[in-house]
């Protein structure tokens, strides 16, 4: 079995792994300044997407364009996010070379889709492969590709709860439950974005949250939560119900967080995503109706995650000249992305009106990061110690 690493090595985005070069795990861009795109040019028999996410699955349409087309398989959720995800990056960028690929590639999506759900082993390009759920977001898995002789997993980015005796509050995500899925295995690819780092208990990063959209609250301000659409905007929804945070939720997120409802075997539970849709309202963006919004003491959960677009690019302009505001980043901020350049600033620092849309000032309004349980210290224990390396 011979792996080729077209993204993904040494970098956050664009994975893409090539199995014999007919199995392609994978295939996302990777967001920033400009997008970049998978190396290479691959003609794979056959795709298998882990989860919906831009960095996984956003230029699967670009394999499509070509007169032999590779099969695509992924669970439903997964199908169906990932379609909304190209759309908006269609209606970004097309016809630039920040999207690789058309409206009629976007289509022909749907004509090469195979969905399967966990458990369930199928045949592609020639191999036997089963999914696994991964607890990253909805329809995530793991990958297990076996074609006779090896079999490798690609973990795919995922989550594991922690023991709930070790921490206040809830162990893992409220959206989906962590994956218990442990299939034998002869080599492993892995997530390893946060392999190196160890953060802090889930439930007490929580609570954190939680105390400080309370303070900003009652100190007048506003806060706005920069959150991914498919994932994060859900889970901080969840969170602000569990705390009784009343809020508002705008950009793709409300259409994402609709198509999960509609899949309630893959979430953690369904009736508590239902009442956190409740507990949010839905900003329809007319009639200035960002800007009034803005103006609140309330709590904004908005796209885009990294600040790179979305209705994000009206609230936090709207809110930086007041001291008492706060901007509460919530998921990585990828280098050359508007997101790292804002959270690696000081307080004193300008901000850039070319990439805020606003007048260059400098940033009164605070800032803070609240990340999610670090992969590092719940798998480490869980690794053999005599596992050796395999030479594929």
């Amino acid at each position: 079995m011979e792996l080729e690493f077209l993204g993904g090595a040494g970098e956050v985005g664009r994975s893409a792994v090539l199995v014999d070069g007919s199995l392609l795990l994978d295939y996302g861009l990777k967001t920033g300044t400009p997008t970049q795109y998978p190396v290479g040019d691959v003609d794979p028999e056959a795709v298998v997407v882990s989860h919906g996410h831009l960095d996984h699955g956003g230029a699967v349409p670009a394999l499509l364009s070509g007169s032999d087309r590779p099969a695509v398989h992924w669970t439903p959720p997964t199908r169906d996010l990932a379609r909304v995800l190209a759309r908006d990056t269609l209606k970004l960028h097309g016809g630039t070379m920040q999207c690789p690929f058309t409206e009629e590639d976007l289509h022909r999506v749907g004509e090469v889709s195979h969905p399967h759900g966990y458990g369930e082993t199928f045949e592609a390009a020639g191999y036997e492969v089963t999914l696994y759920n991964a607890g990253h977001i909805p329809g995530s898995a793991h990958v297990l590709v076996d074609d006779g002789d090896t079999r490798l997993l690609y973990t795919g980015d995922f989550h594991i709860d922690a023991d709930e005796a070790e921490t206040t509050g809830p162990g893992g995500q409220r959206l989906v439950a962590g994956s218990t899925a442990r299939p034998d295995a002869d080599v492993v690819i892995c997530e390893s974005t946060y392999s190196d780092v160890s953060h802090d208990p889930r439930g007490d990063v929580e609570q954190r949250f939680a105390e400080s959209v309370r303070t900003t609250l009652w100190e007048g301000g506003t806060v706005v939560v920069p959150a991914f659409a498919i994932g994060r905007t859900q889970e901080i929804l969840l969170v602000c119900a569990a705390h009784d945070i009343d809020c508002y939720v705008d950009g793709m997120g409300v259409e994402v967080t609709e198509i999960c409802r509609q899949y309630p075997e893959y979430v953690r539970d369904h009736d508590a995503l239902k009442r956190a849709v409740g507990n949010a309202r839905e900003v329809t963006g007319r009639d200035g109706q960002r800007k009034r919004i803005a103006e609140k003491n309330t709590v904004i959960v908005t796209t885009a995650g990294m600040l790179s677009g979305g209705p994000a690019m009206t609230y936090v302009p709207a809110i930086a000249d007041r001291p008492v505001n706060k901007i509460a980043f919530t998921g990585y901020q990828v280098e050359g992305t508007p997101g790292r350049e804002l959270h690696s600033v000081t307080r004193s620092s300008t901000a850039s009106s070319r990439r805020y849309r606003a007048t260059p000032t400098p940033w009164p309004c605070r800032h803070r990061r609240s990340a999610g349980r670090s992969i590092a210290s719940d798998v480490r224990p869980r690794i053999r110690p005599e596992a050796r390396a395999h030479r594929l």
